[in-house]
């Protein structure tokens, strides 16, 4: 753990500090035994949902509301290792595209369910809130404008269940539930354990992208390129080392550790680079000479697909039973994310590049470290026909920013090439009392059970400054030559790719927030169950609000079933968006102009017109049946549509005389902020269906069939603020036509999820097929605007047990090395870019080909 997290714990509340006591104390006085793994138990509860209902033993098949469970055995029959990845290979409505060249994104990816944002969907660990992370995804990406949950922090072995609640859940559980809520209940064996290494790596041929075999000089002094067949490449080698063990404490209790290590190595499917990268030399003709460099230097000069990542967590979850009617209880977690993410290569002629530090030019790199610690704590039981659970959690994510191979250009050949860009730090502090019990009333078929409860937060988000060369302007012009040191024309300042934070943008800010709730649920005949809930809340910063949910589910036959449901849902506009400021000098034409993302409460953008941000309002209906036989066929099919008010976007990059007239005296001649700006709908329809194959002599297979149609709209925006509306902006140019079309079009249309799972004595064999349904990477200028067609993407792992502790696997994803169509063949206007940069970043299933790995698993 760094200095700097450390730092940021000691200045959290005494709660906290008292909580970290208390748990390293009770962890430190434990002591523990191995031995044989009892799995039975979480085999046995794997139906049994903790999210939807507040009813104790709620099990999924009676759910007024659509909940999918997934479990231990189906994350770890695949090659995926990261949490996200494999809930998109096995949920129809989740989506995990793998943008490259985004930044931070590069580190942190964001992922959607339904459609909607990344911070549209609350996620809980064993029940409890689960922080974000301090990342705010700006570029062109998923998820745009968005701080989600980072679900690849949580190593998949540590799961024990997923549980995906498929519905709006802003009154039973607070702001984000909108699109959805997803659980993940970690392992709580009390013995045995695990150990896997799995290895693997892209092997692959990128489809319609040949390989460059030569440069030579044509007739006419110009650069000509021999191609040949389509690029054939082995990269992306990734090790993953997994551990799982269960401790008993006493007699009376659990300690259950996970540990998760792994080394990705980059891919790269860029095209390779046609420009000229030098100067061309004078020869006395009219147009010059080409440099002779040009012909050996290395064209493959961006990196345009997975970073360079190393990552390392352990989570734990423990328990105690105190007495028969209360158990202690605590889980927490830390992990370690160092990445490298490439940029856009600077040539040597770029006016950006200094030769004398790189005569060639150069590709710099932003680089993460990324710092994730929670703890919670807490206490249930039972006390006089009321059951409780108090407690406390705490999460802090820090992400450190910092920039190599790299120049400030305006310090000129003196400049240093490593650069530290700043630190975004998160913190969250949950505090939590629920009650429930059941009580009996006479005209109820059952009794009625009413939970209610409280909830504190407090929330805190940071910006520190980079390093002064990471930001600052230096004496020296373009290209690092020497020049006027008052007047000019200087280069570009700060480091190249990203420039640091700068004094102004760094801020400390927090806020705080209490709910209260109330949750009804009972029996109304013996066929007809009803879920009433309600929930305030108050924050700190935009004031409060108070939302409400119905839910039913009538039984017609024993294995039929009809529900439905109708809430009101909020999300409050995260604490990145209402502070995140990142102010960056961009030279044009030699004459420094300050422009970047303000905080809409902040000077520039009050000159603007910003109001500040409020909360975004939702409305949820969903309606479904369920059915389930009893010759091993289960249906449900549940149809949604979620209008949202008031969502929070983006707006564009502003600038001109009379936007400069505006901002006068804030510093800035040009930028954008965060505006309540659109309503949008959604709507879809939700399929799963489950088939088991029992044979005598050939085995068992279990069949899953999952399908989401989803179509999103715009069905509103704002007028600009007055200020904008006299300096010429109007609905058309306020926010960029391709942001709105990213809302509609930049997830795919519909989805299915096929897999079969055989198993017979010693083999298991998983076979997933899943369609990506048309998605587009929209963009302003309409040859430019890309329509991915839909694919099929196989994944295939075969496992055998080679003896009852030992099993090995092997398998591959996207076995049939599927991309998706080259950006070149799919728009009118080719440019540069779209030549370097293959395949579309809002390819749903990303674009680095097949992946072919092999795993070891030990168990004791």
């Amino acid at each position: 753990m760094n200095n700097k997290l450390l730092l940021k714990l000691q200045k959290s509340t005494p709660l906290t500090v008292c909580a970290l006591s208390v748990s390293a104390a009770l962890l430190g006085s434990m002591y523990a035994s191995a031995a044989e793994q009892d799995t039975q138990a979480e085999e046995n509860i794997e139906q049994i949902s903790v999210i939807g209902s507040r009813r104790l033993g709620r099990t999924v098949e009676d759910s007024p509301v659509p909940i999918d469970i997934i479990g231990a055995d189906s994350l770890k029959n695949s090659g995926q290792t990261e949490t996200n990845a494999l809930l998109s290979s096995l949920l129809p409505s989740f989506n995990f595209p793998q943008a490259s060249l985004t930044d931070g994104s590069d580190h942190v990816r964001p992922a959607q369910l339904r459609g909607l944002a990344p911070d549209h969907t609350l996620v809980l660990v064993n029940g409890k809130r689960r922080h974000s992370n301090a990342l705010l995804n700006l570029n062109g990406s998923t998820g745009r404008g968005s701080s989600s949950v980072d679900l690849n922090a949580i190593p998949a072995n540590a799961i024990a269940r997923i549980e995906v609640l498929r519905d709006g859940a802003a009154a039973q559980y607070g702001s984000d539930a909108i699109a959805g809520v997803i659980n993940i209940v970690l392992k709580s064996a009390s013995s045995g354990g695990s150990v896997s290494a799995i290895y693997g790596a892209n092997m692959t041929e990128m489809d319609g992208v040949p390989e460059l075999k030569s440069v030579s000089e044509d007739a006419n002094g110009n650069l000509a390129f021999n191609e040949g067949s389509d690029r054939s490449l082995t990269d992306g080698q990734t090790l993953t080392l997994q551990g799982n063990m269960g401790f008993e404490l006493g007699d009376n209790g659990f300690l259950n550790i996970s540990t998760e290590y792994r080394d990705r190595h980059s891919t790269n499917r860029s095209d390779y680079d046609q420009r000229e990268n030098y100067a061309r030399l004078d020869d006395g003709s009219v147009n010059g000479a080409l440099d002779p460099r040009e012909l050996t230097w290395d064209r493959y000069n961006h990196n345009f697909g997975n970073g360079n990542v190393e990552d390392f967590s352990v989570f734990y979850n423990a328990g105690y039973e105190l007495t028969n009617n209360a158990e202690l209880y605590s889980f927490g977690s830390y992990s370690k994310r160092e990445g490298e993410g490439g940029g856009f290569y600077r040539r040597a002629q770029d006016d950006r590049n200094v030769t004398e530090i790189y005569p060639d030019g150069f590709l710099p790199v932003i680089t993460s470290d990324i710092n994730d610690f929670s703890l919670a704590l807490g206490v249930k039981g039972f006390v006089s026909e009321w059951n409780y659970d108090v407690s406390a959690v705490y999460g802090l994510d820090d992400f450190e920013f910092g920039v190599i191979d790299s120049v400030n250009t305006s310090y000129g050949p003196s400049s240093q090439t490593r650069f530290d860009a700043g630190t975004l730090t998160y913190d969250q502090l949950t505090l939590n009392v629920d009650f429930s019990r059941e009580v009996d009333v006479d005209f109820l078929a059952s009794g009625l059970n009413i939970a209610v409860g409280a909830e504190y937060r407090r929330e805190g988000y940071e910006i520190q400054a980079g390093e002064e060369a990471s930001y600052a302007q230096g004496t020296f012009g373009p290209g690092g030559a020497v020049t006027d040191p008052v007047n000019g024309p200087f280069g570009s300042a700060g480091s190249q790719v990203f420039p640091g934070f700068t004094p102004e943008s760094a801020s400390d800010n927090s806020r705080h927030n209490v709910s209260l709730y109330v949750d009804l649920e009972a029996y109304i005949t013996d066929n007809w169950n009803l879920t009433v809930a309600a929930r305030y809340e108050d924050y700190s910063d935009f004031g409060d609000t108070l939302n409400g949910k119905i839910a039913t589910r009538y039984t017609l036959t024993e294995d039929l079933a009809l529900r439905a449901s109708v809430s009101t849902g909020f999300r409050a506009p995260s604490l990145q968006q209402q502070h995140f400021t990142s102010v960056a000098t961009v030279f044009v034409d030699g004459e420094p102009t300050q422009t970047g993302t303000f905080a809409p409460s902040s000077n520039v953008a009050k000159a603007l017109g910003s109001p500040g941000l409020d909360a975004e309002e939702a409305t949820n209906y969903g309606i479904g049946f369920t059915w389930s036989t009893d010759f091993n066929f289960s249906l449900s099919v549940d149809y949604y549509q979620i209008l949202i008010d008031d969502r929070i976007v983006l707006s564009n990059n502003l600038s001109g005389a009379a936007i400069a007239d505006l901002l006068e005296g804030t510093g800035a001649n040009q930028g954008r902020f965060f505006l309540n700006a659109i309503d949008s709908k959604t709507r879809g329809v939700d399929v799963v269906a489950s088939y088991n194959l029992i044979t005598d002599n050939y085995g068992d297979v279990a069949f899953n069939l999952g399908f989401n149609y989803g179509k999103n709209q715009v069905t509103d925006i704002i007028a600009p603020p007055s200020e904008l509306q006299g300096a010429g902006f109007d609905q058309d140019n306020l926010f960029s036509g391709n942001e709105l079309r990213r809302f509609e079009v930049s997830t795919p249309r519909n989805k299915y999820n096929l897999s079969a799972v055989w198993t017979m004595d010693d083999w298991r064999a998983t076979l997933r097929n899943t369609r990506y349904g048309e998605t587009q990477d929209p963009s302003d200028i309409a040859q430019r605007n890309e329509v991915l067609k839909p694919k099929w993407i196989t994944d295939l792992d075969v496992a055998y047990a080679v003896t009852d502790n030992v099993s090995v696997s092997l398998g591959a994803n996207n076995i049939f090395d599927v991309y998706p169509d080259p950006t070149r063949d799919l728009v009118d206007d080719v440019t540069t870019f779209s030549r370097l940069f293959s395949y579309s970043s809002f390819s749903p299933f990303g674009f680095n080909g097949r992946y072919v790995y092999g795993k070891i698993e030990m168990r004791f």
